[in-house]
């Protein structure tokens, strides 16, 4: 996630007229904390990072952490914060089409504070099929430029998540889920030849 980081700090340095999108993952596996979270939930021998962005912890195993660091002003209504999600997040919607899933964006729901793990809030531009939330994403802006990054479930590992964060893991699915026959390798190389497409 510093790579993230940098990638911003180089970008309003530069003056970076194009978008920069990533793909990467993680090992071992490690729990990322938003940027004003306190960590008084973890008991499991776990590295714990920061990140710049917001948001709820996120466990970082079986998945594709995804980044995309972009101008405000070529993104549609990009001041609006939850128009630049939609937009950004828009870019993986359109890639699951090509791979014959429709993906939504989820309802706005309450969010309950207890509620330490990413993946069980809905804020109406999180990324859901059939109701369900498979992709969260965060973000940061930074004189005229946006970071969001965010996870694209890939499979996940419930005693777990339900061990480091004291609840009960419903309303998500992964890839594997939808696509049993994909490998992550074969996803991953999915993503980035349609996003150097575009």
């Amino acid at each position: 996630m510093q790579i993230d980081s940098d990638l911003l700090e180089n970008a309003v340095k530069t003056k970076t007229a194009e978008p920069i999108f990533r793909l990467y993952g993680w090992s071992p596996k490690c729990i990322s904390l938003g940027r004003n979270q306190k960590c008084d939930f973890l008991k499991e021998n776990i590295d714990c990072v920061r990140r710049l962005t917001g948001g709820r912890a996120l466990l970082h195993d079986d998945e594709v952490t995804y980044s995309y660091v972009t101008p405000i002003s070529i993104v549609p209504n990009g001041e609006t914060i939850t128009e630049s999600y939609k937009y950004i997040s828009g870019i993986l919607i359109d890639f699951f089409r090509t791979l014959g899933v429709e993906l939504d964006f989820g309802e706005n729901k309450k969010i309950s504070t207890h509620f330490d793990y990413c993946m069980l809030i809905s804020t109406g531009a999180d990324v859901c099929y059939k109701g369900k939330k498979i992709i969260g994403s965060a973000q940061f802006r930074k004189e005229g430029y946006i970071l969001q990054h965010g996870s694209i479930l890939f499979g996940y590992d419930k005693a777990l998540l339900e061990t480091l964060f004291h609840e009960e893991v419903k309303g998500i699915t992964t890839v594997k889920e939808i696509l049993p026959n994909i490998s992550k390798e074969v996803f991953v190389q999915a993503i980035e030849h349609y996003v150097s497409q575009l």
